[in-house]
Order: structure tokens, then C-alpha cells, then sequence
């Protein structure tokens, strides 16, 4: 059974990348362009794993990795920070909002999606 990935993210230039290069990965691919839609698709569908745009519209990233993680979000869910945010700092405090892997943008395509599996064989 494929993974199942939720991606929040507002840009969507970003998104269908993300998207884009899941899928042909095998994962399957729910979206939300804003962090209430995005608490709202974690709690119905529950993914293996959360990739969360630090930069959204309506609440930032590190708000959302704090509420996912104290609002009945399995231990399990994987959540990763992919950002743009790479100041000094910025890295460590995804972490301590609940956070369990960090990303840089702009992303490599040729090499995110081993990326992102590292961190998630990195928590099991």
C-alpha cells in the first residue's frame, strides 16, 4: 500500500513540484494551500507523513507542527519543514515546534525524495 503524503503548501508552482514528483514515487498525494485546511486533511486522512511550507496565508508552519503534534496526530506521522527559511536558527526551531526533519528550498528534484525518506527512516 502506498504512503499517503499531505502537503501544505500555498504556492502553486511549489505544490504541483512536490506533487508531481511524489506521485511518481508511489506515494499517494493529498493537498491543502493553507494551515486550516491542512489541521483539517491531517486529522480525516491521517497520513504516514506531513511535508509543511513554513511561509502560509492564514498560520505559519511552526504553529501547524505545534498543533499537529498536541491535537491527536499519531506519534508516528512524520512532519517535515520544507522551506525557503534557512537563516540561522530557522532549522532548530521547526524542530521545536514538532518538526522531525527540515528541507530547504528551492528543492532538488533529482534528489528530494531520497531526502525526504531519509528523514523518515531516520524516526522509525
Amino acid at each position: 500500500m502506498k504512503p499517503t503524503i499531505l502537503i501544505i503548501e500555498d504556492n502553486e508552482q511549489n505544490m504541483y513540484m512536490l506533487s508531481f514528483l511524489l506521485k511518481q514515487n508511489n506515494y499517494n498525494v493529498i493537498m491543502a494551500f493553507n494551515g486550516i485546511d491542512g489541521l483539517k486533511l491531517a486529522h480525516e486522512n491521517n497520513p504516514e507523513i506531513i511535508l509543511i511550507d513554513i511561509q502560509l496565508p492564514d498560520m505559519d508552519g511552526y504553529e501547524i507542527c505545534n498543533k499537529l503534534r498536541h491535537n491527536g496526530l499519531s506519534k508516528s506521522t512524520v512532519i517535515i519543514a520544507v522551506t525557503s527559511y534557512a537563516m540561522g536558527g530557522d532549522k532548530e526551531k521547526a524542530i521545536d515546534a514538532g518538526a522531525d526533519g527540515y528541507l530547504e528550498k528551492p528543492i532538488n528534484p533529482e534528489t528530494f525524495v531520497k531526502q525526504m525518506e531519509s528523514i523518515v527512516n531516520a524516526k522509525k
